[in-house]
């Protein structure tokens, strides 16, 4: 059985409406934000009875100036970063140099593959590449500059680095695959995609999802 998760119901509801008919999923919201994901993912993996073969992360994100990515576009994880762990100087946000703490989590290289062959398959072509999460959502130009440059991410979110980090420590591959609602730019809603970004992942999951679970 494999576990998709989003944070919110809105990302949730086209995914359960397109994907009624395929077999072999869960759906679960595990809530906005690092915090709120980490508990209810970690409690559902402990309690439930149910066979998790893998876990599949899907939402939505705000891509980088000039790493790739545009809006509407899908893009799958190498990697999860905590990116706003450290301490905050004028500069930006630096490492800790007392302590360390693992703030990287990679991602299940052979499910991406598949998942990248099979979209390649169907005329798609993701972006691949590492991903931030983020306690705050940017706001400015500016600080999406910082964390591209530092991280050398093509996108950013809030939950990706907590399912990542507890599908590690539950021993599941994970997948994470997301749609641009917006580029890190200085804040401007009326710019967002947010409802066509959630629509359009829906669509690549239908396509995505039955091939996936198909395949040993």
């Amino acid at each position: 059985m494999f576990l998709l998760v989003t944070a919110t119901e809105q990302e949730m509801q086209p995914l359960t409406e397109r994907l009624a008919e395929t077999p072999g999923w869960l759906p679960f919201v595990a809530g906005v934000g690092c915090l709120e994901t980490a508990v209810n993912l970690t409690r559902f993996l402990s309690e439930t009875s149910i066979p998790i073969q893998a876990v599949i992360n899907c939402g939505i994100a705000g891509a980088f100036v000039d790493s790739g990515p545009g809006l509407l576009d899908i893009c799958l994880a190498q990697s999860e970063t905590q990116a706003d762990v450290g301490v905050w100087m004028a500069s930006g946000i630096i490492d800790f140099d007392t302590i360390h703490i693992p703030t990287q989590f990679p991602l299940s290289t052979p499910l991406r593959t598949k998942a990248q062959a099979i979209l390649s398959a169907h005329g798609q072509k993701p972006w691949i590449g590492p991903f931030v999460s983020v306690l705050a959502v940017s706001g400015t130009l500016n600080r999406g500059e910082t964390l591209r440059t530092k991280h050398q991410a093509i996108c950013e979110n809030m939950e990706g680095a907590s399912v990542a980090r507890i599908a590690l420590d539950f021993q599941l591959p994970c997948l994470e695959i997301r749609s641009i609602s917006n580029m890190v730019i200085d804040r401007d809603l009326s710019q967002w995609q947010l409802a066509s970004a959630i629509q359009r992942l829906a669509q690549t999951m239908a396509i995505l999802l039955p091939e996936l679970l198909a395949q040993p």
